[in-house]
C-alpha cells in the first residue's frame, strides 16, 4: 500500500510526527526495500511553521541515514515544507501528489487554549478544515486526522476545539459520500469511487511527549523537587509514541471514511504515576514528595475516549475500537433498555495499571 507512495505529515517536527517518520523509514520496510537505505515510500513531506525544529530533524534523520541523498539537499525521502494550517495557501503546495495525510498539527496546551480559545479556534478547527479542503482538492487518496480524549464530554478550551475538529472532519467525510452515492447507496455514476476518505483518531496521554507531565516530573525528582499534581485521584490514558504510531497505521490501513478508531490504552491514576517515576528516578530513596496544587482551568478528574453514545454502535476490532459515522439509529441499533447499561469507555472504568505496571510501561520510553 505504501510503496511509492507520498505522505505529508502536519506538524511533523512534534514528537508523534518525529516517531512516525522513524516508524516509516527504519521499520523492516527498509529491509525489504531493493534501494539502499531508503523505504519503499517515494518520498515523506513534513509541514510545520517552526524552522528551528525543522531544522534539527534535518539533522537528525542525515545523521541517521548516513547522508544519502537525493541531490538536491533532501536527504534519502524527507522534505521540508515551511507552512501554517491557518492559511490554506500554504498547503497548496505540499499536497501537490500526495497520497496520505497524518494531519497532526494542532495546538494543544490545554492553559494556553484556555488563555486564547481563539487561537485554538484559528488552527484546530478552521485549520482542520483546510486541511481537508485542499487534501480533497489535490485528490489525496485518505486523511488520518488526529485528535484527542479530551474531545469528548470536552471541559476545556482545547477539548472543545477538538471535538469540533472531529465535527469538521466527520461532515466532511459524509458529503464526500453523498457526492458518490444515492440516498439508496446506489453510486450516482456506475463505477465511480470514493476519491477521499477521511478517517479520524483519538490519543490519550502521549507518554513523554513535549509539555506532558512526566518530563515535568522526572525533572523534578532528579532536581530533588517537590511533585506538583493537580490532583492525586485523576485518572488519565497512558498511551506510548509507539502505540500512537501503531494506531495511525492500523488507521491508515484499515480505517473506513468517517470512523473513529481508538486504541484500547491502559488508564493510571496520578498517584500511582508518582509513585512508579519516584521509584524508577529517584534513585531507590522514595523521598520525594508530593505537593498537591489543585485542578488548573480546563481539566477535568477522569478522560473519556469514547463517549456512551459512541460505545453503542461502537465495533471492537480486536486491541482498537472502531466508531463508525453513520449507521442505524441507537434505538434501531440497542434495545432501548439495554443502553442506559452501556458506559463509556473512559479513564476511571478502564483497565488500571498499578505500580509495577506503570513503571514497566515508563521503561519503553
Amino acid at each position: 500500500m505504501l510503496a511509492n507512495k507520498i505522505i505529508l505529515i502536519t506538524g511533523g517536527t512534534g514528537s508523534f510526527g518525529t516517531a512516525l517518520v522513524d516508524r516509516l523509514l527504519f521499520s523492516e520496510l527498509i529491509k525489504n526495500s531493493d534501494v539502499k537505505g531508503i523505504s519503499a515510500l517515494k518520498e515523506i513531506r513534513i509541514l510545520s511553521r517552526d524552522t528551528k525544529k525543522q531544522e534539527e530533524m534535518f539533522f537528525n534523520l542525515k545523521n541517521k541515514l548516513s547522508g544519502i541523498s537525493d541531490g538536491s539537499g533532501n536527504y534519502a525521502t524527507i522534505r521540508f515544507y515551511q507552512g501554517d494550517i491557518q492559511n490554506k495557501e500554504s498547503l497548496t503546495m505540499a499536497l501537490i501528489g500526495v497520497d496520505y495525510v497524518f494531519h497532526a498539527a494542532a495546538l494543544k496546551e490545554v492553559p494556553y487554549c484556555e488563555s486564547f480559545p481563539m487561537e485554538a479556534v484559528n488552527s484546530n478547527i478552521i485549520g482542520t478544515k483546510n486541511l481537508l479542503d485542499s487534501a480533497i482538492e489535490a485528490g489525496v487518496k485518505k486523511v488520518i486526522v488526529i485528535s484527542t480524549d479530551k474531545a469528548c464530554y470536552p471541559l476545556s478550551a482545547m477539548g472543545i476545539s477538538k471535538a469540533m475538529m472531529e465535527k469538521v472532519a466527520i461532515a466532511r467525510a459524509r458529503s464526500l459520500e453523498e457526492t458518490c452515492t444515492s440516498q439508496e447507496g446506489v453510486p450516482v455514476s456506475p463505477g465511480k469511487e470514493l476519491s477521499t476518505a477521511i478517517c479520524t483518531i483519538r490519543f490519550g496521554n502521549l507518554m513523554g511527549s513535549k509539555g506532558t507531565v512526566i518530563p515535568l516530573f522526572i525533572d523534578q525528582i532528579k532536581a530533588g523537587k517537590e511533585l506538583t499534581v493537580t490532583n492525586l485521584d485523576m485518572t488519565r490514558f497512558m498511551m506510548t509514541l509507539g502505540h500512537a504510531v501503531n494506531l495511525a497505521i492500523f488507521a491508515l490501513l484499515n480505517g473506513r471514511n468517517g470512523d473513529i478508531v481508538i486504541q484500547k490504552a491502559p488508564a493510571v491514576s496520578l498517584n500511582t504515576l508518582t509513585k512508579a517515576l519516584i521509584e524508577l528516578y529517584g534513585n531507590g530513596t522514595g523521598s520525594s514528595t508530593v505537593k498537591v496544587t489543585g485542578p488548573r482551568p480546563g481539566e477535568k478528574l477522569y478522560e473519556t475516549m469514547a463517549t456512551q453514545e459512541e460505545m453503542t454502535k461502537a465495533e471492537d476490532i480486536g486491541d482498537y475500537i472502531r466508531i463508525p459515522a453513520t449507521g442505524k439509529p441507537v434505538k434501531e441499533l440497542t434495545p432501548p433498555d439495554s443502553i442506559s447499561s452501556i458506559e463509556d469507555f473512559n479513564s476511571h472504568n478502564s483497565s488500571r495499571l498499578d505500580v509495577e505496571g506503570m513503571k514497566k510501561l515508563l521503561k519503553q520510553l
